[in-house]
């Protein structure tokens, strides 16, 4: 993937400013993180209208420490520019008591900042900005470090020789921190698991991931290359970032600087599944965090979980109609599959045997889960694996308004772009699979005067 995928989203090393994690010449502990130098970034909210997405992701940085309940935190700020930093305390979904449920923001102010916080937590920051704006951010001693291993670029990232570099800093049209320069060996972090014990999480960061882990789940399976893992897990973003079309040809197709953020949470949060994705984060119960999310080999062989709950936060408002929340999800998750080498569950679980020998279909909505997932692979398999990039580029460049109540609206825009992307009208195709496509939308793509297809779509199958 070109370094345009590459934009690092956590503290940066800068000349005056010491290492958000100092790197010891042993695997001794390293010493509480206490400065961060912050860029500018794009707000999470003006990102997700940018990528016209259902969910935005994540503002946050990573700063190393966690801050019990109620003790006073001290923060020194400087900034160049006028735009100020924004202290968070908590990782959503962790906080035993659910009246902390989500993260608690305090605007920092210039010089000396006094924060405490009544449910505790990880310590993040953020600044939304020009990313000409730049501060610096020194914490007083009271945080509590938190063991955090940072993949080095050097382990897949780019050229290392980049990473503190302006033109590293600045690959993707947005001035995204570097967190550290030279990364974390894995002796270094599973030392700071040993003995930075008062902390309750232990933090995984990589260019486009932070990873939050409660602690007693983490010691369950620590014995992991954490390097591969979060590898691991910038592949499966690049590659949904790829069919989502953001691939910097123009500032409206930029890769996003924001990150993405994984929070392992506690069992009475959210649905009663293995994971879920919403604003801001996707979260993973600990059965499927220490025997998916964690191990490297299951994250590259069974991670579909992993693709999937990111894939939610890739998904766009214009063709997402509730109905097809579960479905238009898994294009991603297949493209992850691909890129991995593994067999399409599409084949696995047999859905184009049992989908096609439905054909005409006379109910969208009553196919299984994976069977209304086969058309949507068909136009892949038709006009090719740009066939998403081309959809997703039209939607951000022309930001058409729906209502996330009006599904027919969402059918008809889904039709309409579809038959722009594919240069060809879709009607008897979708018509075929019984998409709820109202009538008037079916007028409004004859409108366009777009030729049949040549071949029969609904045909096509994987091997």
């Amino acid at each position: 993937m070109p370094l345009t995928r590459r934009t690092l989203i956590t503290g940066l090393t800068a000349a005056g400013a010491a290492s958000l994690l100092s790197r010891p010449a042993s695997a001794a502990p390293v010493p509480a993180p206490r400065t961060v130098v912050l860029r500018g970034r794009p707000a999470a909210e003006a990102e997700r209208l940018r990528m016209q997405t259902v969910y935005r992701t994540t503002e946050f940085v990573p700063t190393g420490l966690y801050l019990p309940p109620g003790r006073a935190l001290t923060l020194e700020v400087r900034a160049n520019d006028g735009v100020l930093p924004v202290a968070h305390v908590g990782a959503a979904d962790t906080n035993p008591d659910t009246a902390y449920r989500y993260p608690r923001g305090y605007a920092l102010a210039e010089g000396v900042n006094t924060i405490s916080d009544p449910g505790g937590g990880p310590v993040y920051l953020s600044m939304a900005g020009d990313r000409r704006a730049r501060a610096v951010v020194r914490f007083g001693p009271e945080g509590v470090p938190t063991p955090t291993f940072v993949l080095a670029p050097s382990s897949g990232c780019g050229d290392p020789a980049l990473a503190t570099s302006r033109a590293w800093q600045g690959r993707a049209g947005f001035a995204a921190p570097v967190f550290a320069a030279r990364g974390t060996t894995e002796a270094e972090f599973q030392a700071q698991v040993d003995t930075l014990t008062d902390a309750p999480f232990v933090e995984l960061v990589s260019p486009q991931m932070i990873v939050t882990v409660r602690r007693e789940t983490f010691l369950q399976v620590r014995d992991q290359d954490h390097a591969e893992l979060m590898r691991l897990l910038e592949q499966v973003e690049d590659v949904e970032a790829a069919v989502s079309g953001l691939d910097g040809s123009s500032a409206p197709h930029a890769p996003t600087p924001l990150g993405r953020h994984l929070i392992n949470v506690r069992p009475e949060y959210g649905p009663k599944s293995t994971a879920y994705a919403t604003h801001a984060y996707t979260a993973y119960y600990d059965a499927y965090t220490t025997t998916r999310l964690l191990l490297p080999d299951k994250v590259r062989t069974t991670g579909w979980g992993v693709y999937h709950e990111l894939g939610h936060q890739h998904q766009q408002m214009a063709w997402r109609p509730s109905e097809l929340t579960e479905v238009t999800v898994n294009i991603y998750s297949l493209a992850v599959q691909r890129h991995f080498g593994m067999p399409s569950n599409l084949v696995t679980n047999k859905a184009y045997e049992t989908a096609l020998a439905k054909l005409p279909v006379t109910s969208y909505a009553g196919l299984g889960a994976f069977e209304k997932l086969v058309p949507f692979r068909q136009l892949e398999l038709g006009f090719g694996d740009g066939f998403y990039p081309r959809v997703h580029r039209l939607v951000r460049e022309e930001r058409p308004a729906s209502s996330s109540g009006d599904s027919a609206r969402r059918f008809t825009l889904m039709a309409l772009y579809f038959s722009r992307a594919a240069g060809h009208d879709l009607t008897t195709f979708l018509r075929a699979w019984a998409f709820p496509v109202p009538e008037s939308g079916y007028a409004e793509l004859a409108a366009l005067g777009l030729p049949a297809p040549g071949i029969d779509l609904t045909a096509l199958v994987e091997r």
